[in-house]
């Protein structure tokens, strides 16, 4: 609704230009103004329905002063009261001393990776807003409850596509600071719809583990995964197998790429990629091993011996690459929706040091999970044709929802 020209003038008229929008100025007198508008017209119509239930008796009973917390200033309120003492406003609850939009703008720095410390700061710094890091504290361990309700969420039936990939953090547990594992689950869904599964903090991984969050997926709704895409997680095909006996899974080649890469100097990485290039880009299985054996003769392999040996230890999970054509092989070896990911929580982690607690680090990367999602607008540029494919090799099994 548009506001009139009239009504902006009178608003404006013998003020600063400079002081509309800084704190104290007009926008924060507008939202005071209108809060109390607000919390009176709420009263009148609690007053007006206990005339209708019980008659007569209740009535207005001047008012009481409370201090709130807005998204941008502290704002000294004045509440009406009731003599019967029943109303309850739900502009700003009784016992409530910040408006929701506080809460959130918390919630957002935070899920962007600032620390207690700093949000602290930053908001003393724009707002002039002397916050404890208790409250703080407070606000973003409400999320553990959101947590807990989002990790138990059903999930769809079928997911072409799930990527699990993992990272490490430091944790404080039982008086020493740990690695830890941070797992994630991210799908690709028919549509091509991206959806993170689920956060999963493990010190140590294993058939056990991979068991447990297979069989936590399948009580969640998920009946069938077509292509499970890893990167040498211990344990990781028994377990898929066992709870999900049709899935494919693939180790993740990008991340094959990357751990060959390790065991070659800086100078010669650039020559070594396209050697690696001819074995993940033949037209075979039988062609790519080939390729394979031809690398590990040559002089590239004879130099890093190693590369070789991590290609064939893990070949076994390479094989099924082969059997899809390029457009599904493309959208399998691009993980990029998967690494975008990882490089948000890694910038999250990293001004952390270490976290104090499983729960801590838990909070966080739910976070900035969640605000990463909130940017995913469209599918992946390759799914468009991958799909096509998708239902033509897997049949049924791609359509059944």
């Amino acid at each position: 609704m548009a506001i009139e020209k009239e009504l902006l003038d009178r608003l404006l008229a013998g003020r600063d230009p400079n002081e509309v929008f800084s704190r104290d100025g007009l926008l924060d007198d507008l939202k005071k103004a209108l809060s109390e508008r607000i919390l009176n017209a709420e009263l009148d119509e609690h007053l007006g329905d206990e005339r209708e239930a019980d008659g007569p008796g209740n009535r207005r009973n001047g008012h009481s002063k409370k201090t709130v917390l807005t998204g941008t200033s502290k704002m000294r309120l004045s509440i009406p009261c009731d003599r019967a003492g029943t109303f309850d406003p739900k502009l700003i609850a009784k016992y409530q001393r910040r408006f929701p939009e506080f809460d959130d703008k918390i919630i957002s720095v935070y899920a962007r990776g600032m620390s207690v410390r700093e949000i602290r700061g930053h908001l003393e710094e724009l707002y002039g807003i002397d916050v404890s890091p208790d409250l703080i504290s407070t606000v973003t361990d409400a999320v553990l409850e959101e947590v807990a309700e989002w990790q138990n969420r059903p999930l769809d039936a079928v997911y072409p596509l799930v990527f699990f990939d993992a990272i490490r953090v430091k944790i404080r547990d039982e008086g020493f600071v740990r690695n830890k594992a941070v797992y994630i689950a991210l799908g690709i869904l028919p549509d091509g719809a991206k959806e993170i599964l689920g956060i999963w903090i493990e010190q140590t991984e294993g058939a056990k583990f991979w068991l447990r969050v297979m069989n936590e997926l399948k009580n969640r709704g998920l009946g069938d995964i077509l292509i499970a895409v890893v990167d040498g997680l211990k344990g990781f095909p028994e377990a898929i197998s066992a709870v999900f006996p049709q899935t494919v899974v693939q180790t993740c080649i990008v991340h094959l790429i990357r751990h060959s890469l390790e065991f070659v100097s800086w100078k010669d990485r650039k020559p070594v990629v396209p050697a690696l290039r001819a074995i993940y880009r033949a037209k075979d299985a039988e062609a790519g091993m080939k390729a394979l054996g031809e690398f590990e003769a040559g002089y590239w392999g004879q130099r890093y011996p190693a590369i070789a040996l991590s290609w064939w230890r893990n070949w076994d999970h390479v094989v099924p690459f082969f059997a899809f054509p390029e457009s599904v092989r493309r959208i399998i070896y691009t993980t990029n929706q998967i690494e975008v990911l990882n490089s948000k929580l890694r910038r999250a982690v990293r001004t952390r040091g270490h976290f104090p607690s499983d729960d801590a680090a838990m909070k966080l990367l739910y976070m900035v999970l969640n605000h990463a999602a909130e940017e995913w607008k469209r599918p992946p540029r390759e799914w468009f044709e991958a799909k096509t494919q998708f239902a033509v090799v897997f049949g049924e099994r791609f359509v059944s929802q």
